[in-house]
């Protein structure tokens, strides 16, 4: 795995494997997203994952090329 990991807020939940490498800038595109996914380049949580539309949770880490990730979920701010 990676050294060095980087939490990605997103607004809203669920959201797929792919939609989230898009997301998170990873992939350029949604095309891009599912064929890493299907070549099994992503690793999820550790492990090799190739479903793109796989609903991905809090927590999780993804791992692509060297780059590690954490998905959570961005806070409102408070008023």
């Amino acid at each position: 795995m990676g050294d060095i990991m980087t939490k990605i807020p997103v607004k809203n939940l669920p959201i797929t494997l792919a939609q989230f490498l898009k997301w998170a800038g990873l992939a350029q595109t949604g095309s891009d997203a599912k064929a890493v996914v299907r070549e099994g380049l992503v690793l999820l949580n550790g492990q090799v994952c190739n479903v793109a539309g796989k609903q991905l949770a809090v927590g999780d880490r993804i791992e692509l090329a060297g780059e590690l990730v954490e998905l959570c979920l961005e806070q409102a701010a408070d008023k």
